[in-house]
């Protein structure tokens, strides 16, 4: 298993591609390795198979025309007569109805193949589904890492503390720019996920350096910019990873395990990150996240392996190809691409967004979701104003608090797969079994039922922040908010794509940008709007804001399968 996962790293990639296969083979590329015969019996390249009734001599056949036409003494061969010499009569039967679908697609070489990711064993699995985390935390925390510095960086150049925060802003919102330009590339079978992931991940390393050494306040500010647009893919696609090598019955639970592991990112960045300002000031903490980044580069380069089906099928099409010298040998990916051009499919990911982004459903989930992501940015402003302004927590000790969320968060994640084990597997079991189809809006249950912890959360954490009363009493609101985004995440974005299953790159990079969009512009006014209107008064502005979201939130839930029979887009109810 650990000599698989590195040849198929980016490292063991390079090695495996310079030694022509002779360092970490795959398995067509090894001496004992047998060529499908279906592939060498169609290479045109191939001499043609002669059998004499005096010689038991049988060479392979290339051209089936020239096979079908060619007589010998006493002998008259079909395609089927030389399939059955060669391999006996049950593989003949197999490999005829392979001719007869599409011979030179290259696909797995069975159902057990150990190429396919979906074959891996637990383990194995097990090691990807954290790698992948483990990039996805790297990038994530380096959101809310940022935060314990803008002190540091208000008082070295003389700046507000609007401006300071702008490296939080412009973070966030790179990062939700960055997949329109980058996932596309991901699904392009000839690059794949990993050059992707590893290219930009090598940027987002290289542009932490401007950053930690800075001399100005706009060096910070665009390399932020270039951190958080660079180190996007994974946020968008990373979830699309885990799911290349689990079961569509396992999705849930491990897409929970990784969306968990996200949230982990910007929980733990105020905590890594206060102790560090704290100490040796407003650099510490982006020298933190270079480290942090540099081991994921590191580990993940030597130890992370491609996952995308198409892209593993067309290197082994192209190994195929100079193996047998057959050239009409392809993956299934390489016919359907073909034409198809790089700027097609960018203008595809680029426009495509925005014209679904017009749908009513689509437009609910960018704007609930936007909202929600939104006041999980505003406890890094509320946060300092409660825990060092009003109970006197240093720099290192303000960024305890949101350790909280961690705790709420695993508590969240054990209800959610009982939620789905013994409320939504059975639904579909039944429905399975009946031989009907269940609406995608069952996926908006549990983010329905789960929103009303927004203005719970909301109103305890505002009108509890009081010196009179123990500070764990905010922190238990706080945490209460976790809940929330975590399940309406999960609801919502499930539902989106169940619902535009055809188009589901789009709806999904579509309400990254959204929701990253409107997020990044309340931090800037967040530390304002608390001291303006006063804990208390702003909490209820958030708590009435989401119960009037509420009303349409129920709404897509009841008649979602009204819009979804009015859309060009959309699945049929």
């Amino acid at each position: 298993m650990v000599q698989d996962i590195f040849r198929d790293s980016t490292i063991g990639q390079v090695i495996n591609y310079i030694s022509s296969g002779g360092i970490f083979p795959y398995t067509d590329q090894r001496p004992d390795f047998k060529v499908p015969s279906h592939f060498l019996h169609l290479a045109s390249q191939r001499p043609s198979t002669v059998v004499s009734p005096d010689s038991d001599a049988t060479m392979l056949c290339g051209d089936l025309e020239k096979c079908r036409g060619a007589s010998t003494p006493g002998v008259q061969l079909t395609r089927e007569s030389t399939l059955a010499v060669d391999l006996g009569v049950e593989m003949a039967e197999q490999i005829d109805v392979a001719l007869r679908s599409d011979p030179y697609v290259v696909g797995w070489y069975g159902d057990d193949d150990q190429e396919n990711p979906r074959n891996w064993s637990p383990a194995k699995r097990a090691f990807v589904a954290f790698s992948i985390s483990l990039l996805t935390f790297s990038v994530y925390i380096g959101s809310a890492i940022y935060t314990p510095s803008i002190p540091g960086l208000m008082t070295d150049f003389n700046v507000s503390q609007t401006t300071a925060t702008l490296g939080l802003t412009l973070y966030i919102l790179a990062y939700g720019i960055g997949p329109m330009f980058l996932a596309p590339l991901q699904e392009l079978p000839e690059i794949g996920r990993n050059p992707v992931y590893m290219a930009t991940l090598f940027l987002f390393v290289v542009f932490q350096i401007p950053v930690a050494f800075a001399r100005n306040i706009s060096t910070v500010l665009a390399f932020r910019f270039l951190t958080g647009f660079v180190g996007s893919p994974v946020l968008a696609t990373g979830g699309a990873s885990v799911g290349d090598i689990y079961p569509m019955h396992q999705h849930a639970y491990v897409l929970g395990i990784w969306a968990l592991g996200a949230i982990a990112g910007p929980i733990t960045g105020p905590v890594m990150g206060g102790f560090a300002a704290q100490a040796n000031g407003w650099r510490w903490p982006q020298y933190e996240l270079i480290w942090i980044a540099g081991f994921a580069l590191i580990f993940l380069t030597l130890l992370l392996p491609e996952t995308y089906e198409p892209t593993i099928l067309l290197k082994r099409a192209q190994r195929l190809r100079k193996l047998t010298g057959n050239q009409k040998l392809s993956s299934q990916s390489e016919k359907d691409k073909e034409g198809e051009t790089l700027g097609a499919v960018m203008q595809e990911a680029l426009i495509r967004p925005f014209i679904l982004a017009k749908e009513p459903a689509l437009m609910f989930a960018n704007v609930y979701l936007g909202f929600v992501y939104a006041i999980f940015y505003l406890w890094f402003e509320a946060f300092p104003l409660v825990f060092t302004d009003i109970y006197n927590f240093n720099l290192g000790l303000s960024g305890l608090p949101f350790l909280a969320f961690a705790v709420s968060g695993s508590i969240t994640y054990t209800v959610y797969v009982f939620y789905q084990k013994y409320h939504i597997a059975p639904r579909y079991a039944k429905a399975a079994a009946a031989g009907v189809d269940i609406a995608p809006e069952i996926r908006l249950e549990i983010g329905l039922t789960a929103s009303i912890f927004i203005p719970t959360s909301v109103l305890i954490f505002g009108f509890t922040s009081k010196e009179s009363i123990h500070w764990i009493v905010p922190i238990i609101g706080a945490a209460l908010y976790l809940p929330d985004i975590y399940l309406t995440f999960q609801s919502i974005l499930t539902y989106i794509t169940s619902a535009y299953p055809t188009y589901d790159a789009s709806v999904l990079a579509c309400n990254d940008f959204f929701r990253s969009a409107i997020a990044s512009v309340f931090p800037l006014f967040g530390r304002a709007f608390f001291v303006n209107l006063g804990l208390g008064p702003g909490s209820a502005i958030l708590a009435g804001i989401s119960f009037l979201l509420m009303p349409v939130f129920w709404s897509l839930w009841k008649w979602g399968h009204v819009l979804r029979r009015r859309s060009a887009y959309a699945a049929s109810p």
